[in-house]
């Protein structure tokens, strides 16, 4: 009888903890199922938080124009969809183990293992030019790397870098593709102004296809580098990875390559700028014609000129480029430019500056005689000049 009643026992315990198992159980799936019952929204339910009357915005004037202008960006990425691509980079670089430069920790440490290889990866934008797979990005991009890798689709390409150019930031590259590829449209970047639409597409960060929308800043900035190249300035968001991506304008043309921003940071403060793509034509011309750029050569050099030397020249400002060098048997020579000249027009232009007149000359055509109007002797003197290659 004892016996009967301890299995009794144990029978009782064993099916009530069955039970609150159960129970637990059912309160857990009940907590567990209501979670994803209240993140369905129910319209008819008016408890729920906001308004949810229709916004008085809807269908107003206003809002029907800005509307159209929201679509237009739409079109513009669907446009672009598969024309920007992402470019990655790898580069080998030797390491040497520094204690190998002390002699008591080289004869430690001996002299095996000295040196090890280490990869370096970057990443950049680019757009197509070709259907056939010629695509453009900035020369700092892929300067000094070993491999370059574009992505279009999803698929990825090893790419050829074709010329690049420093002085413009500007390279061109080449994939071969069984698939007919989207060129962009090319626009005419003289005609932007400021106040424009401006989008850049690219891939910050490694973010790909990242859209963003501004205006043009400014336009002709020739102060944000050494060489004075002419800059479009714009507040669309750029970041590190957008180098080499479009800057498009209102109807979906490229206006500009976005090369690089202003920035105490290292991200974005508003201040970003671009190549104009009417410079970039005739760089990525003759970088697929001869892989590399020529440009033109006076064989001079320019110093600066002052306000207190320019009075006593007899000129009424410092505008102009005044010779410090004339190289013997230059093309300036032989075209009769002198120490001490000062440079004012070329063929006609204005020249403010030398940065004025190094675009210029820079950008002529090789074997081409230009006219030259110089200071001397307080009056103008037009000379002659043929257009060398730049050694």
């Amino acid at each position: 009888m004892r016996k009967y009643n301890i299995i009794g026992v144990l029978e009782y315990k064993m099916r009530s903890r069955i039970y609150l198992s159960i129970v637990i159980f059912l309160m857990a799936a009940g907590i567990f199922t209501n979670q994803f019952y209240c993140s369905r929204f129910d319209s008819s339910n008016t408890e729920l938080f906001g308004n949810i009357d229709q916004s008085p915005l809807k269908g107003k004037e206003e809002t029907v124009k800005a509307e159209e202008i929201q679509k237009t960006f739409r079109r513009i990425f669907d446009l672009y969809r598969d024309s920007v691509v992402f470019i990655t980079t790898e580069q080998f670089v030797r390491i040497q183990n520094p204690y190998l430069n002390d002699p008591f920790l080289r004869e430690f440490f001996g002299r095996r293992g000295g040196t090890r290889v280490e990869k370096r990866t970057g990443l950049g934008t680019g757009f197509v030019l070709t259907k056939d797979g010629y695509i453009c990005t900035n020369h700092h991009v892929i300067s000094g790397v070993d491999k370059v890798h574009v992505k279009i689709n999803n698929k990825t390409y090893d790419a050829e870098i074709i010329g690049s150019d420093q002085r413009t930031d500007i390279a061109l590259l080449k994939i071969k593709s069984s698939d007919e590829l989207r060129p962009v449209y090319l626009g005419n970047s003289d005609e932007v102004k400021v106040g424009d639409w401006a989008v850049a597409i690219g891939n910050p960060f490694g973010l790909d296809k990242t859209f963003t929308v501004g205006v043009i800043s400014a336009i002709g900035r020739n102060d944000v580098d050494f060489i004075g190249g002419s800059h479009i300035q714009t507040d669309a968001s750029i970041n590190p990875g957008n180098s080499g991506g479009p800057l498009i304008n209102i109807y979906g043309e490229v206006i500009g390559i976005n090369r690089m921003i202003y920035s105490k940071s290292g991200g974005y403060m508003g201040i970003g700028f671009a190549i104009p793509m009417n410079t970039a034509r005739s760089i990525l011309d003759q970088l697929k014609k001869y892989k590399k750029v020529k440009r033109g050569y006076f064989g001079i050099s320019i110093i600066e000129l002052t306000d207190r030397y320019a009075r006593q020249l007899g000129l009424k400002s410092k505008e102009g480029a005044l010779v410090g060098e004339v190289l013997s048997g230059s093309p300036a020579e032989r075209g009769g430019i002198k120490v001490g000249d000062v440079i004012i027009k070329l063929n006609n232009k204005k020249i403010k500056g030398f940065k004025d007149l190094l675009n210029i000359i820079g950008q002529a055509q090789i074997g081409k005689r230009m006219k030259v109007s110089v200071w001397r002797d307080r009056r103008i003197v037009n000379l002659f000049v043929r257009v060398a290659e730049r050694p």
